[in-house]
């Protein structure tokens, strides 16, 4: 039904479905009905709900049983993906974190998620592995918060197909400039994943795309493009919690970013925004970007 009223949207080409929730029948069956509707599944994300216990931690919970649990459903899940063409596993570890002063044992955690994550990407290496990072919720620590973080945490594993999922409302709340993470990313891995939405950095508000942040936005565009990402933008907005028809807000968000999309040329060939920034000249590159957003 979801996806059925996803593939009504203009230009809507690809979606991601969580695993093991939207993969309830075999992943052959769930690809063909998705590819019916016209679409493509660009991947699959990781959702560790199944057992209780996980919320103590998947790759990072005491209980080495459970931990195991996690990997395996994790291999499952990319084994599923294989299965459908979409090679993309996204990993949020949102329940690997802490709580408290004295309820973890970092150094331990540190190398129990290194190990789950290597582990992970070992079991299939041509499928990638992509981490997407935030800095809380549900824990009140997450142990891989931010991009220098998740960047130590990959170069640690020592796998080749392993990047990172650039949520915009997480890079916000995380106290990041979006288009200044996308660059270390590229420097150090490698970008898999992009989640457009908006916020306030405060928290995960899954707000429409340049709703609050139209210059970060297209400042991130504008970056990733320059890094020749070329894979799939998600919107990844909460539509329901104020009642938005979900196609209407998607359309908006899909509107929104082909028109930042047609002004990366202009951004390109702009030379006194390339001269202004530079030389660190805030009110002049202001200026050039705020003559190319109003189209002038």
């Amino acid at each position: 039904m979801m996806v059925r009223r996803a593939a009504s949207v203009p230009g809507l080409s690809h979606v991601d479905l969580n695993y093991p929730d939207h993969v309830l029948e075999e992943p052959k069956v769930v690809q063909a009905e998705v590819n019916d509707l016209g679409l493509q599944v660009n991947g699959l994300a990781m959702r560790y709900y199944t057992n209780p216990a996980l919320k103590l931690g998947a790759f990072t919970n005491p209980d080495r049983a459970v931990r195991q649990e996690a990997i395996d459903l994790t291999k499952r899940g990319i084994d599923a993906a294989l299965e459908m063409g979409a090679p993309l596993m996204t990993l949020w570890l949102g329940q690997d974190g802490f709580d408290y002063s004295f309820q973890g044992d970092y150094p331990r955690m540190w190398e129990d998620e290194i190990g789950g994550i290597r582990e992970v990407a070992e079991h299939a290496p041509d499928c990638m592995i992509s981490i997407e990072y935030k800095p809380n919720e549900p824990r009140s620590y997450a142990l891989l918060p931010d991009v220098a973080t998740t960047l130590l945490a990959i170069a640690e594993t020592g796998c080749g197909n392993i990047g990172v999922t650039l949520d915009f409302a997480h890079v916000l709340y995380a106290d990041e400039m979006p288009a200044y993470a996308a660059t270390l990313i590229a420097r150090k891995s490698r970008l898999l994943g992009v989640h457009l939405n908006d916020g306030y950095a405060k928290r995960d508000d899954g707000l429409m795309v340049g709703s609050v942040h139209p210059q970060a936005t297209l400042e991130l565009l504008w970056q990733i493009t320059r890094d020749g990402y070329d894979g799939v933008i998600y919107f990844d907005t909460f539509p329901d919690a104020s009642g938005i028809d979900p196609v209407e807000e998607c359309r908006t968000n899909i509107e929104t970013v082909e028109r930042f999309m047609n002004m990366v040329p202009r951004l390109n060939a702009d030379n006194l925004l390339h001269d202004a920034i530079a030389g660190q000249n805030s009110p002049l590159s202001q200026r050039a970007v705020a003559r190319i957003m109003s189209g002038a």
